[in-house]
């Protein structure tokens, strides 16, 4: 028996490579996932694509932080890597074939193994098929892969059509689900919430990265080669917290703040009827060691009396928002874009007023 720890979307150097979020990965590293790995005698790490988080460049400190907290610790314990090739491990946009994976890894190539094309491999008795991200350059040779290949289980970076990807906000682009019926279950990346649908699991991200991801639980997966079982386990590591402050249904003279110490803060004031109170809890979240503390109200300004108008939905807003990045002429990654300013329509959700 054999079992695989999965990890997929690490985004090395992810918000401009803050000392924030890089001590938030080698807590998760460090304190979670190679003690985990430690006690089930787990030498086999997958990754599913977006090790790096920025397609076109990464700074020392990034790549120096990542080698003292996660290869080197991995190669000490004498683990092994197989890794595919996400979109934004991709310097360009049709092709695979330029990514960081193989500039930055190639000193631990002992322990490294990069996957280019679809491949089938084998774990514990257990045939896994590979998909790296598909590009123009190698979407007929994945497709007949998809078709063709002997494994039930298959393991990629995808990007499906009618899944989350991130709470509340679903993807109106990419394949159709359906092709990939003939596996037993495929499990992938990409997206950065959990989610399922009939054989097919996005993991979602291990961290949290944007205020889309507070209170939206993260995990890495262990698959077991002998009982095809697929275990969450989850990181306890957060850093978003938000706080929806309203005075009419809740006391908050005695608030515990005690568990917001390096976190960011964002009180959304449905509300205030008492303005004393709220000032005091500003100030005792202030005194504890936060990150930031943003408050967000007075939305009436903002949306006006027509916020409950089903004329206006999400769904026309992403289309409107997707149909505008295409059209700009930009050397930017749209995608990568279309992403962001999803986060900002997520987090545009969470302020919802009910």
């Amino acid at each position: 028996m054999a079992k695989i720890a999965i990890l997929n979307d690490t985004h090395t150097g992810i918000r401009n490579s803050s000392d924030i979020f890089l001590e938030n990965a080698s807590k998760f590293y460090n304190e979670i996932m190679f003690p985990y790995c430690d006690a089930q005698n787990i030498k086999q790490i997958l990754h599913l694509g977006d090790y790096y988080d920025h397609r076109k460049f990464i700074n020392f400190k990034s790549l120096t932080h990542n080698r003292k907290s996660f290869l080197n610790p991995m190669r000490d314990r004498g683990m092994t890597m197989d890794i595919i090739p996400g979109n934004h491990d991709t310097y360009f946009k049709n092709t695979n074939d330029l990514n960081s994976l193989k500039e930055l890894l190639g000193h631990y190539m002992n322990e490294i193994h990069i996957i280019m094309k679809p491949t089938v491999m084998n774990y514990g008795g257990l045939d896994i098929a590979l998909l790296p991200w598909i590009t123009s350059e190698n979407y007929e040779e994945s497709m007949n892969f998809i078709k063709n290949c002997k494994a039930s289980i298959l393991g990629g970076h995808l990007e499906l059509c009618g899944f989350d990807m991130m709470r509340g906000i679903q993807s109106h682009g990419g394949l159709d689900k359906n092709i990939f019926s003939r596996f037993e279950t495929v499990i992938s990346g990409h997206y950065h919430t959990k989610s399922q649908q009939d054989n097919i699991m996005y993991l979602g991200t291990q961290m949290e990265f944007f205020w889309s991801d507070a209170h939206d639980p993260k995990h890495f997966h262990v698959l077991d080669t002998e009982t095809r079982e697929i275990e969450a386990i989850r990181n306890p590591f957060t850093l978003f917290e938000k706080i929806v402050y309203d005075d009419t249904k809740h006391d908050y003279t005695s608030y515990n703040v005690d568990n917001l110490d390096e976190k960011f803060v964002k009180i959304v004031v449905v509300n205030k009827s008492d303005p004393f109170t709220f000032d005091r809890l500003c100030d005792r979240i202030q005194n504890k060691n936060i990150h930031e503390l943003k408050i967000a109200e007075n939305f009436e300004e903002f949306i006006g009396e027509r916020v409950g108008d089903e004329g206006v939905s999400i769904e026309d807003t992403t289309t409107l928002l997707d149909s505008y990045v295409d059209n700009v002429d930009t050397d930017l990654d749209k995608n990568r874009i279309k992403i962001e300013m999803r986060n900002l329509l997520t987090e545009a959700q969470v302020l919802e007023i009910s």
